[in-house]
């Protein structure tokens, strides 16, 4: 099989490829669904957290639809206005569509977390095995819809353009307008989810750990339901969102760039590659987490070495395929590109364990951090920021190294090969995203179901088996951030480099001013430096005052909720929820379109080597403050845990209050406000790249 015969078969085995995700995640979905959600009381309990989880993305998708409605017709307007071709007046609706499957991901997901998290309670009744296989087994439910989601839209949009006849820049532009549809919506999806669960998790914290002093998911707390249903609302549907638009982008920035990378027949290969590597990553997945199973006497480094088995058998398939597709696709002569592919993948697992070694209360940064809540909250705080600080040292060196490899092997001093190259390398490290995005996912249901064990006062074995799957969640959660911050990044400066070539596209004859002395450049760096801490001052004080709210009620029910404190009672879970979604959908707004509307503006003042220099300069500080918040926020999280555990005085003591203290300043550093900057660096890009033609023809800097 050689020429248009070959491409066409690897054409075919894209779509196949996302239907073969689809169903394994119908097949996981059966499996957990076969197993007993437990006792009357653990029904009740996540009878309640799936009603709360539903009415909130209802609420948030109603409040999303003006919004993408809004769009829709500025778009259409913008279409109609360039001569309103077939091709063009395709964009709107392309847009609409990359918000639809971004939001069904994120809910299949949340809806099967909620689903499997009594289920893993129960199962845990049984024994560790059990409850591991359903948690993760709801977790590669969410692995597998996200990339089955992108990678089946992203073929079809493909397939419907070229039977129109439409050239590859035209459908580069759909696809583009796909991308900024996935990445509103995740932004929405992190933003608001992000509120709602620190909201919630902060409120439950102060009043019930250190002015009540009851334990945490204490059945007396108003605000535990609603702590359970942010877990999935944040850390399920705002990751499955976020990751979502990150594979996305990261495919249409590399198959953007492989038009202008190859040249002799060779561009529509180097278009399908990514295509080919993220259908060559679902098969990897797929049979990796296959391997993801432990015996009941294993203790808790069994079960991470199991996640990890999974993890490490799907990116070793995903090696040895991807080496053939390259040869396959794009020749011996191209082989380097196969480099650029592995370099991805083992920087996202590098990022990932830099994040747990800087997280985990197994090493010392951790351990420092606990040791100092001894002194008071003060000294935690202070401790917890360095600890983050310092973390970005290596990330930092990580995606250099990556970078330079990229470029310079695999480019081999041709610079669209090298900008190709840098774009391909996201894809590597994405590819398996399938079974990484599950041992993330794996976590809330985990915490959910330790949540669900002590509501329902199920025997201390039960408990221990859900606290070693829930420990494992906080590692694997802090693996899962620092991986999607490292593909984040990567995936924002593929696109950078996509904005420059669509702009070269556009207008041939305009020529890139991006020397450190234009002062075009240089503000639209500092605008770019400054937009990140906009953003998270935004997010963070949307949380404190969603978390004012939640103390309040709190406080109000323990102080007039007669017999409560004695258990006698029963809070008013409801009203919780209520609270912290309507201050979550008011709250969103703000920090988001805070990505969509600075780009256009700088944009229209700056000209295209403004909007560049914002790209560089958001990028490059959205990555650092990302990477030191999320670090930060789990060091502080897994400090307090330590102290728990029985160290330095244990639960109750001054060092704990101290810690829980340090735990609640984290909470919004890497819930909210750090994992939403890998939605903001790249949907700047993505608003930029859409934008590029409108912001050509109106820029004031044209009169400059």
């Amino acid at each position: 099989m050689a020429g248009n015969g070959l491409v066409s078969f690897f054409f075919v085995l894209v779509p196949v490829g996302a239907i073969l995700a689809i169903v394994f995640a119908g097949y996981f979905y059966k499996k957990i669904s076969c197993f007993s959600e437990g006792t009357e009381k653990m029904k009740e309990i996540a009878g309640a957290i799936r009603i709360g989880a539903r009415a909130y993305l209802r609420r948030q998708y109603q409040g999303v639809a003006i919004f993408f409605a809004i769009m829709f017709v500025i778009l259409l307007v913008l279409a109609l206005a360039g001569g309103g071709s077939l091709a063009s007046l395709f964009v709107p609706l392309a847009f609409l569509t990359g918000g639809f499957c971004s939001g069904l991901a994120g809910f299949i997901g949340m809806t099967t977390a909620t689903m499997a998290n009594s289920r893993t309670a129960n199962a845990a009744r049984e024994s560790l095995d059990d409850g591991l296989r359903v948690a993760f087994q709801s977790g590669a439910v969410m692995g597998l819809i996200v990339v089955g989601l992108g990678l089946l839209a992203l073929s079809g949009w493909y397939f419907i353009m070229a039977a129109l006849g439409k050239s590859l820049p035209d459908i580069s532009t759909v696809f583009l307008n796909f991308g900024m549809g996935a990445s509103a919506m995740a932004l929405f999806a992190r933003v608001g989810g992000g509120i709602f669960t620190k909201a919630a998790d902060v409120g439950a914290d102060l009043v019930g750990k250190v002015e009540a002093g009851i334990p945490e998911d204490d059945p007396r707390n108003p605000a535990v339901i609603a702590d359970n249903v942010g877990d999935n609302v944040g850390d399920v549907a705002g990751m499955g969102a976020d990751l979502y638009e990150s594979y996305v982008g990261a495919i249409v920035a590399a198959a953007i760039l492989g038009i202008s990378a190859f040249s002799g027949g060779l561009e529509i290969r180097g278009f399908l590659l990514p295509f080919l590597l993220a259908a060559f990553g679902i098969l990897a997945s797929i049979i990796g987490a296959f391997f993801v199973r432990v015996k009941e006497d294993e203790d808790q480094s069994a079960l991470l070495k199991a996640l990890r088995r999974g993890v490490n058998v799907a990116a070793i398939i995903m090696v040895i395929a991807s080496y053939f597709g390259v040869r396959l696709l794009l020749g011996a002569e191209n082989i380097k590109v196969f480099v650029a592919i592995v370099g991805g993948l083992l920087a996202g697992v590098i990022i990932g364990r830099l994040s747990e070694y800087y997280t985990s209360a197994e090493y010392k940064p951790t351990k420092q951090v606990a040791e100092t809540a001894v002194t008071g909250p003060a000294t935690v705080i202070i401790d917890g920021l360095a600890v983050g600080m310092l973390s970005t040292v290596f990330p930092v060196v990580v995606v250099a190294a990556v970078i330079f490899i990229s470029y310079y092997y695999t480019g081999g001093g041709n610079f669209q090969l090298g900008l190709y190259g840098i774009a391909i390398s996201a894809v590597g490290m994405l590819s398996t995203l399938g079974i990484t995005l599950a041992t993330d996912a794996y976590g809330p249901v985990a915490d959910n179901a330790g949540g669900i064990a002590e509501m329902s006062g199920l025997p201390a074995e039960v408990r221990r088996r859900t606290d070693a799957l829930d420990a494992l969640g906080n590692t694997t959660a802090a693996t899962g951030k620092g991986f999607a911050i490292g593909s984040a990044a990567l995936t924002a400066l593929a696109l950078i480099a996509t904005y420059t070539q669509q702009v070269q596209s556009i207008d041939p004859f305009f020529q890139f001013n991006l020397s450190i002395t234009n002062p075009q450049v240089l503000i639209g760096l500092l605008i770019g430096g400054m937009l990140p801490f906009v953003f998270c001052s935004l997010t963070m004080q949307a949380v404190g005052r969603a978390a004012q709210k939640i103390v309040v009620e709190v406080r109000r029910q323990f102080r007039e909720i007669a017999g409560l404190m004695e258990g006698k009672a029963k809070p008013d879970y409801a009203r919780s929820v209520d609270i912290c979604a309507q201050a979550a959908q008011a709250e969103m707004i703000a920090p988001a379109l805070i990505a969509i509307i600075v780009p256009v503006l700088v944009g229209l003042l700056l000209g295209v080597n403004g909007v560049t220099g914002l790209l560089a300069g958001s990028t490059v500080v959205g990555f650092m403050m990302a990477v030191m918040m999320a670090n930060a926020g789990g060091s502080w999280d897994n400090a307090k845990k330590y102290i728990e555990e029985g160290n330095l005085g244990g639960k109750g003591s001054d060092a704990h209050k101290a810690a829980v203290v340090g735990d609640t300043v984290g909470d919004p550093f890497k819930d909210t406000s750090g994992p939403s900057l890998n939605i903001l660096i790249k949907l700047t890009s993505m608003v930029s790249l859409v934008f590029a033609a409108f912001i050509l023809a109106n820029s004031l800097a044209n009169f400059l």
